[in-house]
């Protein structure tokens, strides 16, 4: 378990990390692309990629950092991207929200809301016609649940019995609009229930219990394949899109951060491992060499250079 806790806590600050490296270098205006930051919600990202094997694939949303980085750990490629610097798997045409590393599993972020989820049933589908044996886990916020995507994909994962699961990381919000303003029923959670899917819901910040919930989806689906509907409330720290805060938009408010930061997903794991008798200066040396990572691949994002002019029209369709 000491082990665990430590793997799971590298994976979280490596997150935090980088998007608190990415706050800091934002002004200067060398990455060229919008930002939709995952913090405070990474401990969902962290657990469920944690439980998949390497061969597992991954979809997610525009807000793909945590997803990306929990899958990959791969910091130079990521920062090569959000550069826009030609040494990218993407030569810096993705930017943040169109990520992507297929030899870690990682099939694809799109902008689009609910766009990646009926790829992700496909993707599923293809499987077990090629019997490879790989499970695919879709991401997606909130504001999918109001697509038409969204329910066309689950009614068809059902119906075919595709081992898939459909991650939901609820954080309240749609953009600005709550899913008070949004939602004709009461409870998404009870609306799923409804299909031939399991459901489970919390609203842990704990990486140790997200990784728990997804393990034994996992196992269940080995044994029983069909699709599971995970729904894990959360909060993000900062603005929809942006590196700032956004309490003084009037949607929600400060006392509303307060809550969920109280329970922050990287400080419960720091505070973990004290318990389970990791040192201060142990923890201490581990940060650091993940701060020197993430700086090391800025140096070299920084450096590389920009894709020459005819990679603009390679792989676009």
């Amino acid at each position: 378990m000491s082990k665990l806790n430590i793997e799971l806590y590298k994976k979280l600050y490596l997150i935090r990390r980088s998007e608190e490296k990415i706050i800091e270098c934002y002004h200067e205006d060398d990455m060229k692309t919008p930002m939709h930051m995952s913090m405070g919600q990474e401990a969902i990202a962290v657990g469920m990629c944690h439980a998949l094997n390497s061969k597992d694939q991954v979809f997610g949303t525009y807000r793909s950092h945590a997803l990306y980085l929990a899958k990959t750990q791969n910091t130079d490629d990521f920062f090569a991207e959000i550069y826009g610097k030609g040494t990218a798997l993407l030569h810096g045409k993705g930017g943040s929200m169109h990520l992507c590393a297929p030899e870690h599993g990682v099939m694809g972020t799109s902008a689009i809301v609910a766009s990646i989820i009926p790829v992700a049933v496909g993707a599923a589908f293809a499987n077990v016609r090629v019997k490879n044996g790989k499970l695919v886990a879709a991401f997606f916020g909130d504001g999918a649940v109001d697509e038409g995507a969204f329910w066309e994909s689950v009614n068809g994962a059902c119906l075919m019995k595709l081992p898939i699961l459909f991650v939901c990381e609820d954080n309240g919000y749609a953009v600005h609009n709550p899913s008070s303003k949004r939602y004709g029923f009461d409870s998404i959670v009870e609306v799923m229930k409804q299909f031939r899917c399991e459901t489970v819901t919390t609203a842990s910040t704990d990486v140790e219990e997200i990784y728990t919930i997804a393990t034994k989806a996992i196992k269940d689906i080995q044994n029983n394949p069909r699709p599971f509907f995970l729904h894990m409330q959360c909060y993000r720290y900062l603005e929809h899109v942006g590196v700032h805060e956004d309490y003084h938009a009037g949607y929600r408010s400060r006392a509303e951060y307060e809550k969920w930061q109280k329970k922050d997903p990287v400080l419960l794991q720091r505070k973990k491992l004290k318990k389970t008798g990791h040192t201060e200066e142990e923890i201490l040396s581990i940060e650091e060499c993940i701060k020197h990572k993430v700086d090391e691949s800025i140096r070299k994002a920084r450096k590389d250079p920009f894709a020459d002019g005819s990679t603009l029209y390679k792989e676009v369709l």
